[in-house]
Formats: structure tokens, C-alpha cells, sequence
């Protein structure tokens, strides 16, 4: 995987679990939200998009969920009326690499849509609750992001 930069305004402890995710990603890569308000331990990956404006690569841990081969994803932030800088990241540039515990891949990005995004977005709920109440928070159509692996 690539050296990636993670932005400062980052809170501290998203930065904490990316340095733990790199150092022991078999350990971070079950990741105990409780410390946070979290709902305890949960699955993450690290996400490695390209910047948009900078060209550089950006790290974030995040929530997801396999299903058949790809790995999906939700682009919530918390229910801001904006979408997370690194889903516009993977707008402009689908191509990205993730960390799943100890397992790296190249994959491309897509926007689920319809039924498929009805379905893979109950998955993700029923990992993480608190997702229908950021959609209630918004306006906006909170993105389901599913990560296919390159062949």
C-alpha cells in the first residue's frame, strides 16, 4: 500500500487508528468504537483515495461490510449536509486501494443505486444503527460506495 497523507484536521483519534492499523492490522482491524461513543467493536478498512485538488494519496479508516466480492462502504459524515471529501476524492478518481486487516487491494469505486443500494444500505445498518439517523440529518442521499477488486 501507499504512503498516504492524512489531513490534520482529522480528529485525534482517527489519526490514532490509522497509525494502529498500519503498525497491528490484524489487531485495529476489528476496531473497538466504544472509547469514541461508538457501539463497541466493529470491522474497518483503511481507504487510500487520490486527492482531487492535491494529487496526493489520503488515508481514513472506515466502517464496511463484504459482500460477494466487493467491499461496501457509506459516505454518511455523521449527516453533514456535505459529502465527505474522500467520496468527492473517489468521484473524480474511482481507482483506489484499501487495507483489510492484513490484505491489501486495488479496487475500483462505485455508486450503488436502486434496489442493490436498498439492500447493501440495510447491511450496513445492521452493522452500524446509527446510519439511518445521519440520513434523517440530511438531505442529501447518503452515498453507498461498493469497492470491487481489480482482477
Amino acid at each position: 500500500m501507499s504512503e498516504a497523507n492524512t489531513p490534520t484536521e482529522q480528529p485525534s483519534w482517527v489519526t490514532d487508528h490509522i497509525k494502529s492499523y498500519l503498525d497491528h492490522p490484524d489487531k485495529a482491524h476489528m476496531w473497538d468504537f466504544a472509547p469514541v461513543g461508538g457501539p463497541g467493536v466493529l470491522p474497518t478498512l483503511l481507504l487510500t483515495t487520490t486527492g482531487r485538488k492535491s494529487g496526493e494519496p489520503r488515508m481514513l479508516p472506515l466502517l464496511y461490510q463484504q459482500v460477494d466480492a466487493g467491499f461496501v462502504i457509506i459516505a454518511s459524515k455523521g449527516g453533514a449536509p456535505s459529502h465527505p471529501a474522500w467520496f468527492l476524492n473517489l468521484l473524480d478518481n474511482p481507482s483506489c486501494e484499501i487495507q483489510v486487516g492484513s490484505d491489501y487491494y486495488r479496487v475500483t469505486a462505485r455508486i450503488a443505486e436502486g434496489e442493490e443500494r436498498a439492500e447493501l444500505w440495510q447491511v450496513m445498518v445492521d452493522l452500524y444503527a446509527p446510519y439511518d439517523d445521519y440520513q434523517a440529518k440530511t438531505d442529501r442521499q447518503i452515498p453507498v460506495i461498493v469497492l470491487e477488486p481489480l482482477q
